[in-house]
């Protein structure tokens, strides 16, 4: 597995070798061994997938005082992923990263705790697999409003308007957040 640092160093990408032929293809999608050889000592406590259709953006998710590390990769379709650092002691605070996963590249995102974590599917449909590093609770997890001019992000979305959840739609701006670990 070729892992590499994106602009914001802690935000890994990984790329598995893909062992392919005319029957299909085999990877190794996670190796505790690798993490541990770049210092990553997490442990992965929840498994999550989620379906969604084209348009559809789905963030920018964390969770405040319980903070989710995730290792985030698309089993169909493609998106593209986005990690925002909302640590305000951070040096790169609200700074973002992203990148198009999909099940033909066989990309993974690796997102620490601390950052806020969002896609938006750019095929029909998308299903997401991710690992996390706590489990999910829902009276601590925000949403950081994914157009917040004070982001930038450059998100795909050729004009469109994208999908959201109601919770997406009045999500925080970056200068609204909480704390985070």
């Amino acid at each position: 597995m070729i892992i590499s640092k994106m602009d914001i160093p802690e935000v890994l990408l990984l790329e598995p070798k893909v062992y392919g032929d005319e029957r299909g293809y085999f990877m190794e999608t996670f190796r505790s061994s690798h993490f541990k050889e770049i210092g990553l000592n997490f442990q992965f406590v929840q498994d999550n997938q989620s379906r969604s259709r084209r348009g559809t953006l789905r963030g920018l998710h964390f969770q405040h005082r319980k903070p989710q590390g995730k290792l985030v990769r698309v089993v169909s379709g493609e998106v593209f992923d986005v990690a925002v650092d909302i640590r305000k002691s951070s040096p790169m605070f609200g700074m973002w990263v992203g990148e198009r996963l999909s099940s033909e590249n066989h990309k993974q995102l690796w997102i620490p705790p601390g950052f806020a974590h969002g896609f938006y599917v750019l095929s029909d449909y998308a299903d997401i697999a991710y690992k996390c590093t706590d489990y999910y609770c829902g009276e601590d997890e925000f949403s950081l409003f994914w157009d917040d001019p004070e982001l930038s992000i450059a998100w795909p979305t050729d004009g469109q308007d994208p999908l959201l959840s109601e919770r997406d739609r009045l999500a925080l701006s970056l200068n609204e957040l909480p704390e985070v670990s």
